[in-house]
């Protein structure tokens, strides 16, 4: 079993920055691609970014390419999605997900079997 824990959500003015993370339990963390996808009011869920389990590559949805960053510590079995120039549309409950794949970086959700619960961004102008 794998539990997911997403931290580092709040409410932050329109160009600022927020970094968040994502605490994985369990022993094999290094051996997975993991993954940030979103939820914005009114929307369906959104994939955001994937990073490889070694961290060698990433992916990003267009909408955060040059903005967003995501980054893993293995030896902290943390994730970490660091967010600049912020904008009223990423306002959105953020989820870190676990992948089956390792070298492989999906952006599908289906491809994800572990769900963390969720952290608020809020971006106000």
């Amino acid at each position: 079993q794998v539990q997911l824990v997403e931290s580092g959500g709040g409410l932050v003015q329109a160009g600022g920055s927020l970094r968040l993370s994502c605490a994985a339990s369990g022993r094999t963390f290094s051996t997975y691609a993991m993954g940030w996808f979103r939820r914005g009011p009114g929307k369906e869920r959104e994939f955001v970014a994937v990073i490889t389990q070694s961290g060698g590559s990433t992916g990003y949805a267009d909408s955060v390419k040059g903005r967003f960053t995501i980054s893993r510590d293995n030896a902290k079995n943390t994730v970490y999605l660091q967010m600049n120039s912020l904008k009223p549309e990423d306002t959105a409950v953020y989820y870190c997900a676990k992948s089956r794949a390792g070298l492989l970086a999906p952006n599908q959700a289906r491809e994800y079997d572990y769900w963390g619960q969720g952290t608020q961004v809020t971006v106000s102008s």
